[in-house]
């Protein structure tokens, strides 16, 4: 087996064991926020009225104003990234390395338009799940 092939194959590996461990930690908190949350509009019904303002109203802020600043911060990194995987396409003298960099490119291309569309769905869905959350409470 090629060396390299090798190489990257492990690289793979630990790529996907960092992804796994990613979602995994995703998963454990968001399952740990729903059995607070759950458990704090539980005992707020026993206690009659539930208003969830009080606890989503500083989220929804916090939200709001971090994801300007991450918005304008994934921009610039992937600029930067993408301008550096295209000198990299440029330099590339055999056709193996140009079409791994070529391939590259297109992954972060596509990875940064993932990451825009999604800031943009918490931005748009942040009010919606509100309202709803809200309703039926």
């Amino acid at each position: 087996m090629n060396k390299n092939f090798m190489n990257s194959e492990r690289m793979l590996a630990v790529r996907r064991k960092g992804l796994a461990a990613t979602i995994s930690a995703t998963a454990v908190a968001t399952v740990a926020m729903n059995a607070a949350m759950s458990a704090w509009a539980t005992s707020a019904a026993e206690q009659g009225a539930v208003n969830l303002d009080d606890v989503t109203n500083p989220i929804v802020g916090l939200l709001k104003s971090v994801l300007n600043y991450v918005i304008i911060l994934v921009a610039a990194v992937g600029a930067i990234f993408c301008v550096t995987l295209g000198v990299k396409f440029a330099r590339a003298e055999e056709p193996q390395e140009r079409e791994k960099a070529k391939q590259h490119l297109k992954n972060a291309i596509i990875g940064y338009v993932l990451i825009f569309v999604l800031i943009v769905a918490i931005r748009v869905g942040t009010d919606i799940m509100v309202n709803w959350m809200n309703d039926n409470s």
